[in-house]
């Protein structure tokens, strides 16, 4: 069923119609060729239009941009900034202005953008996909996750190779998420495995604090987050496997009371809370995310599928056993593409 064509110059997060309309559409509107390799939501029809001589342009830099000014200050705020124009000023900050004076006109009750003139596809598409981020959810502390996977399910080989799974349009993504963030949050497995920096290489921003979840303090202080001084770093582990400590490396301990040697990720974030963190970024891996999302603490989820199989290896998100279908979580889902790879950005009701 065809669906209706969205307004000019404005985006907002819905769902994406098949990769055959899209294709069609963009052929349509942009003049882009079939089969382009950036990432496409559905909303190709609103972009790329003639734009006069001396027009104001919002590029992809001032874009992100005012995505991550915009990030800030919602974080900050703790709500939402209702109907208004947005800009930056000369140190990048936020600039709220009237409507007409903005580059874009947010309505963060209706969670959409209205542009000046015609946004570039790629522009729309920054909105789209990171304004739903930028605005958060429902729950005081917004919590989401992403993990990348193969067509199969698999994060990993038996042997735990990873790189890549996914393509350098999801790794730029995920630098992207780790930007919109108070902290970047992963599971020792991934520390020990993957010896991952957590940083934003990769794009423009700030790098978010850094939580290792190891509930029997296991790792050793030797892995680049515990030694690199490139992002304050906490070690979240239960108060049982602290006995006293401290310190492992720079990062700080965080002991937290566990249940037979869990640690409940709603404590988790809880305790992040009291620290003052807003918006958590529940990056990986596998175990680490499946809890997250079996325990309802995400607001959330993105799960990108590269295209490849990898066969028998380690599983990405794995849940409890169902009984009957009704059971199953059914999110609101938009789909994007990331270059050969798919980003499914799934919405969960939030639940008390």
């Amino acid at each position: 069923m065809p669906r209706r064509k969205p307004q000019a110059g404005r985006t907002r997060g819905r769902r994406a119609t098949s990769h055959r309309e899209r294709g069609k559409a963009r052929g349509r509107s942009s003049g882009r060729r079939r089969g382009s390799r950036r990432g496409e939501s559905g909303y190709t029809e609103r972009c790329v239009q003639p734009v006069p001589e001396g027009t104001f342009v919002l590029d992809e830099a001032r874009a992100w941009s005012l995505l991550r000014a915009l990030s800030r200050t919602v974080r900050a705020r703790r709500r939402p900034l209702g109907r208004v124009g947005l800009s930056l000023d000369a140190s990048g900050g936020l600039r709220e202005v009237a409507p007409e004076a903005g580059w874009v006109v947010l309505d963060a009750e209706r969670r959409e953008v209205a542009f000046r003139g015609h946004p570039s596809f790629e522009v729309a598409e920054l909105f789209d996909l990171y304004l739903p981020i930028c605005l958060g959810g429902a729950r005081a502390c917004f919590t989401f996750a992403h993990l990348g996977q193969s067509l199969d399910g698999q994060i990993a080989t038996a042997s735990g190779a990873s790189r890549y799974v996914t393509g350098p349009e999801n790794l730029r993504h995920m630098h992207r998420l780790r930007a919109l963030s108070d902290a970047v949050l992963v599971g020792a497995s991934t520390v020990e495995r993957d010896d991952p920096q957590l940083t934003t290489r990769l794009v423009p921003g700030d790098n978010a604090l850094r939580v290792v979840v190891d509930p029997r303090l296991r790792l050793s202080p030797n892995h680049r987050v515990f030694q690199d001084g490139a992002a304050p770093t906490l070690v979240v582990c239960a108060a049982s496997a602290a006995r006293g400590a401290r310190r492992l490396g720079e990062a700080e301990i965080v002991p937290i009371e566990d249940a037979n040697g869990e640690l409940s990720p709603r404590a988790i974030v809880g305790a992040l809370e009291s620290r003052g963190v807003a918006w958590v970024f529940v990056e990986g891996g596998g175990i680490t995310v499946s809890r997250f999302l079996a325990a309802r603490a995400l607001d959330r989820v993105q799960v990108t599928i590269g295209s490849v199989f990898v066969g028998s290896g380690r599983a990405g998100i794995v849940l409890p056993a169902i009984d009957d279908l009704g059971q199953a979580l059914r999110p609101k889902t938009r789909r994007f593409l990331l270059g050969d790879d798919v980003l499914f950005d799934c919405e969960l009701r939030p639940e008390a």
